[in-house]
């Protein structure tokens, strides 16, 4: 059995590739069961929680990302999330490869479906990105619009500027513009996609800051009790999610809404099936402002996990 490390990860998934193996994916469907969540008791002040997300597609292969969170674990200079993804052959059952980082793998496949939902929500002619938060998905998220738009100029916010900053310090002679800013309605007013990957309770983005032809992408907010924009810009929007089950369920900025009746159902537009099958339309016009709402699926980590197994070994072979 192979091992995978994060290194190696990261240096085969480009996110172009994997945006395409994505489109591939969700129009041929992959059996995605209910993630299992366990309380796991520890010596520690807190509990942990070990979580099993499995997800096959029939005579292919077979996957499961295994998650654990050690709350405590900050007290010994460790991230409290820890995981690995065990990728099975779908014909015989056999093990065929381990990837040691299942956190790098969903940052990496949550960006790509956010890329792929732009492709077909997001202007032609987008320019502009701004990214909204400071943590490790900030740099996928830029990675993954500057493969499918053409950006040239890009701006990252965050409470803490100087974290922005660092963000910023990540890429070395892009082929666009990239800075911090301190001026976040300004930003968000400026921007053609905007991008958000926080953990903010209370809404960030305002409908009054948005402006016609602007594409959300909001990848933050993936608990009930989180939002990352205010209902106002939500009923500005076309809004499309993910997948329905995981975005009404789970995402705050989905899930208030429809409690509240401020959205119901049928005012979903679509989801990924639906836009990569063709069976609903994305962007209508140029004015349009469009919503894409994640909180990740298994799917795409299968998908992710496929295509770097495959890009590995095709390296092993040719050394």
């Amino acid at each position: 059995m192979r091992t995978v490390s994060a290194a190696e990860l990261r240096s085969v998934l480009h996110h172009r590739m994997l945006v395409e193996r994505l489109r591939q994916t969700f129009r041929a469907g992959v059996v995605v069961p209910p993630a299992q969540t366990h309380r796991v008791e520890t010596y520690g002040a807190s509990d942990a929680t070990l979580r099993l997300a499995p997800s096959w597609q029939v005579n292919q292969s077979i996957g499961v990302r295994i998650d654990t969170a050690f709350p405590d674990n900050a007290a010994h200079d460790l991230p409290a999330a820890q995981g690995v993804y065990l990728l099975i052959d779908g014909k015989t059952g056999v093990p065929q490869a381990l990837l040691d980082s299942a956190v790098a793998l969903g940052r990496r496949s949550g960006a790509a479906a956010s890329a792929l939902a732009a492709s077909y929500l997001a202007r032609a002619d987008a320019e502009r990105l701004l990214v909204i938060g400071t943590g490790a998905l900030a740099l996928e998220l830029v990675e993954a619009h500057t493969a499918v738009r053409p950006i040239r100029h890009v701006l990252v916010w965050g409470r803490d500027v100087q974290k922005a900053k660092r963000i910023v310090a990540r890429f070395h002679r892009p082929k666009f513009r990239i800075e911090a800013t301190t001026d976040l309605e300004g930003a968000v007013r400026g921007a053609d996609i905007i991008a958000g990957a926080t953990a903010a309770r209370d809404p960030l983005i305002k409908g009054d800051w948005l402006q016609p032809g602007q594409h959300l992408d909001l990848l933050g907010g993936v608990a009930p009790d989180m939002r990352e924009i205010d209902d106002a810009g939500l009923r500005r929007a076309r809004v499309f999610v993910d997948t329905r089950e995981g975005a009404c369920g789970m995402a705050g900025d989905i899930a208030q809404p429809l409690a509240a009746g401020l959205l119901t159902a049928d005012d979903i537009a679509g989801d990924l099936y639906d836009l990569t099958r063709g069976e609903r339309a994305g962007r209508r016009f140029y004015d349009q402002i469009t919503l894409f709402k994640s909180v990740g699926t298994a799917l795409a980590d299968l998908c992710a996990a496929q295509l770097a197994v495959e890009m590995v070994l095709h390296n092993d072979s040719i050394r």
